[in-house]
């Protein structure tokens, strides 16, 4: 994987953790299906679907989904359910080699950020399992802010607590919600395909 960064200088550098420092996103995809199918979906979650909705707050993807598949659902039942369910699947989950690599060498001379759209303890988790934990002191999640991506709440917080101007960070995402953030809160952004085949 090549990464295509953007030319200029910057002061900070934020992170989504999903599908772009650690490879979770299958693991997610097992447990979104898991879930859903145990909130009446008849069919196997559409995969396309799921990856349009990276970095959208767990909940908010609960909705989406039943939205799309005409579901009525109760979103916190299927938010707990889901989650449970990763966190079964969480160990399997392996690092992204050039983005990992990337972080750490910036790391060196620079402030980091975790900006994901996952609740606090899973990305916690999530951070210990993959031994990332001690290079972000930042970390941001979809608790810490009232609106997700694609809204830009998130990385604006994560600027605010490196003490970052917005416009001097890059963002690495995966997924079009958070690139969008990315661009609303006024900061450049690098993409991590979330796809490997």
């Amino acid at each position: 994987m090549k990464l295509e960064i953007p030319g200029g200088t910057f002061a900070g550098y934020i992170f989504d953790l999903d599908g772009t420092l650690v490879d979770t996103m299958p693991l997610h995809f097992r447990a979104w299906d898991v879930a859903m199918r145990q909130a009446g979906l008849p069919c196997p979650l559409d995969e396309d679907l799921f990856y349009s909705l990276g970095g959208v707050p767990t909940r908010r993807v609960a909705e989406l989904i039943a939205a799309h598949y005409r579901l009525k659902v109760d979103p916190d039942a299927i938010f707990h359910h889901k989650e449970s369910v990763f966190q079964e699947l969480q160990g399997d989950a392996r690092l992204i080699g050039p983005v990992v690599e990337f972080a750490r060498r910036v790391a060196a001379t620079h402030p980091v950020a975790i900006a994901s759209g996952g609740p606090r303890e899973i990305v916690r988790r999530s951070l210990e399992l993959s031994g990332l934990a001690p290079l972000f002191k930042v970390v941001v999640t979809a608790d810490d802010v009232e609106h997700g991506k694609p809204s830009p709440d998130m990385f604006l917080l994560a600027a605010k607590l490196m003490g970052v101007r917005p416009g001097d960070c890059l963002v690495f995402e995966d997924a079009e919600p958070g690139m969008r953030a990315a661009e609303a809160a006024g900061m450049k952004w690098v993409r991590v395909p979330s796809r490997r085949k």
